[in-house]
């Protein structure tokens, strides 16, 4: 029976996405172990799986300490004009900017919020004067700095 959820994925599909979240370095040998299937089957099954977009990419999870990037900050941002010429022009000033993980268009308060990872405190409000405050559109920022990253970058839930 297909899940709801995952309308193009059967079970072995699933549990090799979820064996990827779990750990992207598995060999293909290992991996088809885990899911129970042959190695050239898994190979043509995770070969799909890249080429219909379900993975997107496999990426080292560095320790951001280990490079001096220790500290978080959350970024309200509100845009001067609510326009779809502002915005575009503010996602593509962003998207330029090494230092901001996460950028998402969100309802409510703000029009953007924005993940950040700086060294400290400083190299923050030096950011933030001289680059986010200077974006185009900018009319308000608000920043809420993490004390305890509690979850992140979790697997996705299917």
């Amino acid at each position: 029976m297909k899940d709801p959820f995952t309308p193009d994925l059967d079970r072995i599909d699933r549990n090799i996405l979820r064996a990827l979240q779990e750990d992207g370095r598995l060999s293909n040998a290992d991996l088809a172990r885990k899911v129970n299937v042959s190695a050239p089957t898994c190979h043509r099954r995770t070969q799909r799986l890249f080429e219909d977009g379900y993975i997107t990419g496999v990426r080292a999870q560095v320790a951001p300490h280990a490079v001096g990037l220790g500290a978080v900050a959350m970024v309200g941002v509100v845009l001067d004009r609510s326009t779809p010429d502002s915005f575009a022009a503010f996602e593509e000033a962003v998207a330029g900017l090494p230092f901001v993980l996460d950028c998402a268009l969100v309802a409510g308060d703000f029009d953007y919020l924005l993940k950040i990872r700086v060294g400290d405190m400083n190299d923050f409000n030096r950011l933030h004067g001289q680059t986010l405050i200077a974006l185009p559109g900018v009319r308000q920022t608000r920043t809420f700095f993490v004390m305890k990253e509690v979850k992140d970058n979790a697997p996705l839930p299917f």
